[in-house]
């Protein structure tokens, strides 16, 4: 099936039958270790998954591992400057369900990036760099926007999803953490992660500027870049779609559509829009919209529906600190979740405990949501909540509930009894240090 992949010898294939995922009892989940941090958080992490599958079904379920390979782990097999090989694109679609660790992701103006430490570099001559200046690995790629885009745009992976959960003990910069519960849905293909940029003084700008000055009454500065940014009805209403089947799912009160609609108006504004109207063509006997609660219903919200609402961008950042109670889940374009992913996680313990999905109608890319932080690589000292967490949703996605909660309390547990990694250890008094390994040894301890 695969020329450069070890491919098990037992395990099944998950399946979608009758629009419904099919998971076997032994499941072949490709994975990715990641890059930097990525081998020691993830090998915490497959420990924790087995263990936790194995005692929550006594045997009868197991995940059959199928390592798949991106950045540099991909450049040292398949070598030709392959960061991100078909191989693993197919893996990933031929299984639906898969995981991965922080891939490097460069963001200065440079030729080259080593993905061992994320130096950034130029060429000699227009030469490729044979080692990189800062640690002398011989493994340096061309510089790409971004392999975790990358993997999203390459399988549609449209909702970006972050569940944000306080963890009891876990030290927290607001009063109240354990009220902030929510979901993050966030498209993943539009807005700027598709946009079109045309650099300032180039031929393109001028000619973009040109045309639009000839068409509006406030004229854009002939010195400026230009972007934009699409939104479309497909990207929104599937979003949407995904947002309102998850409230359903977990039985949850309200989804909220959040957006910059009172600015831009045919992009964001329209965002919300087509999300309402998604609403009510689908899920009409579930729903109930804010206009209809005040409107018709005086604000009595029926037992059993989920209330569609909306929020300005700006005010919902002061809403998810004032009152997060108030909100189950947000679907948002794409920079705005971005933006609220990182501020909700900041309230609860920071990225390291913040899980993630990529998601398509059925693929489904489970990751850390953190980087590779290179200068902590080999260390066996960085967290690994992200990734077990984001193991957690995978195992909810599968259907193996049983397994997915035993892993929760076996956390909650852990940091109760302050045993945790360095970043929360030196927030918390009285707190035992542990490596990445040991802190994966006392999660499976405490199932």
């Amino acid at each position: 099936m695969y020329e450069k992949l070890n491919y098990p010898k037992n395990g099944t294939k998950i399946t979608v039958e009758a629009g419904q995922l099919k998971v076997p009892d032994d499941p072949i989940i490709p994975f990715i270790r990641g890059d930097g941090i990525g081998p020691d958080i993830w090998a915490a992490s497959q420990r924790v998954f087995d263990a936790c599958v194995e005692k929550a079904y006594s045997g009868k379920k197991k995940i059959v591992w199928l390592r798949i390979y991106a950045g540099l782990d991909a450049l040292q097999l398949y070598g030709d400057d392959q960061v991100l090989p078909d191989e693993t694109i197919k893996a990933i679609q031929d299984h639906y369900v898969a995981i991965k660790g922080p891939l490097t992701t460069p963001v200065g103006g440079f030729e080259y990036v080593c993905l061992v430490c994320a130096a950034e570099q130029n060429g000699e001559n227009g030469d490729k760099p044979k080692k990189c200046v800062k640690c002398g690995s011989e493994w340096v790629t061309p510089r790409f926007r971004s392999l975790n885009v990358g993997l999203r745009q390459k399988m549609d992976l449209y909702a970006c999803v972050r569940p944000v959960r306080w963890f009891h003990g876990v030290p927290s910069p607001v009063k109240h953490p354990e009220n902030l519960n929510i979901t993050i849905f966030r498209e993943n293909t539009e807005d700027v992660y598709s946009g079109i940029e045309f650099q300032q003084g180039t031929d393109e700008a001028k000619e973009v500027i040109d045309f639009l000055n000839s068409r509006i009454s406030k004229p854009i500065r002939p010195d400026s870049g230009i972007g934009v940014k699409p939104i479309s009805i497909t990207g929104s209403k599937r979003l949407a779609r995904k947002a309102i089947q998850y409230a359903i799912q977990h039985k949850l009160s309200n989804v909220t559509l959040v957006h910059k609609g009172n600015i831009m108006k045919f992009t964001e504004g329209a965002f919300r829009d087509w999300g309402y109207e998604l609403a009510k063509e689908e899920f009409r006997d579930h729903i109930v919209t804010e206009k209809e609660l005040w409107d018709d219903l005086d604000g009595k919200m029926p037992e059993g529906k989920i209330l569609i609402k909306d929020r300005i961008a700006d005010s919902i950042f002061q809403q998810v600190l004032l009152r997060p109670g108030e909100y189950d889940v947000l679907a948002t374009p794409n920079l705005n979740g971005d933006y609220l992913s990182d501020a909700c996680a900041a309230q609860v313990g920071g990225l390291g405990l913040a899980p993630g999905a990529n998601m398509a109608d059925y693929i489904a890319l489970f990751e850390a949501t953190h980087g590779t932080a290179p200068k902590y690589t080999g260390q066996d000292k960085v967290n690994p909540s992200s990734v077990i967490l984001s193991g957690v949703m995978m195992l909810e996605y599968m259907g193996w509930q049983e397994a997915a909660d035993m892993v929760v309390r076996a956390i909650k547990k852990t940091i109760d009894q302050k045993r945790v990694t360095y970043d929360l250890e030196r927030q918390m008094e009285g707190a035992e240090k542990l490596k990445t390994s040991q802190f994966a040894d006392a999660i499976i301890e405490n199932m």
